[in-house]
């Protein structure tokens, strides 16, 4: 008996330690990122840059307010995607399929926005906000030593996130989710971090979707913060209805 309340203890050590370790990494994080302070006194986000895909570029536009409010403008061709989160809902202009009025996104779509809406990402407070971290532990991607996290998001989806061992910065983040039904994992690579008021950002990144061919390039040109936002741009504007039978519109 004696033994086995002696292996439960020093069982329950190695847990608090492997959560004090977990815990000390996204410390890091944090302050290679810029510190706590700062990242908390970013009340907006506008990224401006470009995307290239199947030897195509588009302009690329990113807005981010808080609480969890995110607009992504890609203009290609005279023509502008537009996918937005006011907070509670997801809609989406789609006009390369033909649509152009604006619709709400899919209940996964809407759900995957919702988390990419969190403007501190979901390391900070991840405790606070139902997400679950464990340290995989130290890898190599590429030669360089990382430390690898996963994250079980409030949703059930999953993510992998590598830090880098000497710089504690994301170098490339694994999602998994489910979309109709389907799993789906896409890999981003980030690199090319620049110092922008305080705080280090990645200006390169490169997603690809795992099974799928070929990816895109994404380059940022440059990243304003605390700029004026309305939340109107954030919400789903009216649709017109549509013109009665019989009349002109």
């Amino acid at each position: 008996m004696r033994k086995a309340v002696i292996l439960f203890a020093i069982l329950m050590l190695a847990v608090a330690a492997s959560a004090q370790t977990v815990d000390e990494i996204i410390a890091k994080n944090i302050a290679a990122r810029g510190g706590l302070a700062k990242l908390r006194a970013v009340k907006t986000v506008r990224i401006t840059g470009t995307a290239e895909f199947a030897g195509v570029q588009a302009n690329v536009m990113i807005a981010e307010k808080r609480p969890n409010q995110m607009r992504t403008e890609i203009t290609l061709q005279g023509m502008t995607m537009v996918q937005a989160y006011d907070g509670l809902h997801g809609w989406q202009v789609v006009p390369f399929t033909g649509k152009t009025d604006p619709e709400p996104m899919a209940d996964d779509d809407q759900k995957s926005a919702a988390q990419d809406a969190d403007i501190d990402g979901a390391l900070i407070d991840y405790k606070e906000k139902g997400h679950k971290v464990e340290l995989v532990g130290k890898e190599k991607i590429e030669g360089t030593d990382v430390y690898h996290l996963k994250i079980t998001m409030k949703s059930g989806d999953t993510r992998d996130e590598y830090l880098d061992a000497r710089s504690f910065l994301d170098i490339k983040a694994t999602r998994k989710a489910t979309r109709q039904g389907t799993e789906t994992v896409q890999d981003t690579t980030l690199g090319d971090y620049k110092e922008v008021e305080g705080m280090m950002l990645p200006f390169s990144l490169e997603v690809h979707s795992q099974g799928m061919p070929g990816g895109q390039k994404i380059t940022i040109q440059k990243v304003e913060f605390n700029v004026p936002m309305e939340d109107g741009q954030f919400k789903m504007p009216a649709v017109a209805p549509a013109p009665a039978e019989g009349k002109k519109p």
